[in-house]
């Protein structure tokens, strides 16, 4: 059964201002998970070019998962939800996913829930779209 649905937009350039300005560290710490900054470098400077583009907007796609997932939890940012235990990865098929840790993956075994997301970005925007369904 279908507990909620959210979705978020994010603006490519408004999240590479996050990422690359004076407090871009503090600020990938505290949203992005350890598996999200490995798989798309965040950790290192962003070259130019495609690959930099490509990277912006896989971070700004988490990103909008993150919110996405808050707005299908009913909740917005708050206890016991840290954005960086909402992590959006990509499973071996090159899917998206969700991985919880933390309180959040308590609350989601504690409701019972599993998480579906969805994934697109284009012309400056990113888009996510998550359910929550009982198992």
């Amino acid at each position: 059964m279908l507990y909620g649905i959210g979705c978020d937009l994010c603006e490519i350039a408004h999240l590479e201002k996050s990422l690359t300005g004076a407090h871009a560290a503090a600020f990938i710490r505290r949203v992005y998970g350890e598996a999200e900054r490995a798989a798309l470098s965040l950790d290192e400077p962003l070259p130019a070019g495609r690959s930099a583009a490509h990277r912006l907007a896989s971070a700004a796609a988490n990103f909008a998962a993150k919110e996405a997932f808050l707005k299908a939890a009913g909740t917005g940012l708050r206890e016991p939800f840290s954005l960086c235990e909402i992590e959006a990865v990509r499973l071996e098929s090159g899917a998206p996913s969700y991985h919880f840790s933390g309180q959040t993956a308590d609350w989601m075994q504690a409701h019972g829930l599993a998480a579906r997301l969805s994934l697109s970005h284009e012309g400056g925007m990113a888009l996510a779209f998550c359910t929550l369904e009982t198992l």
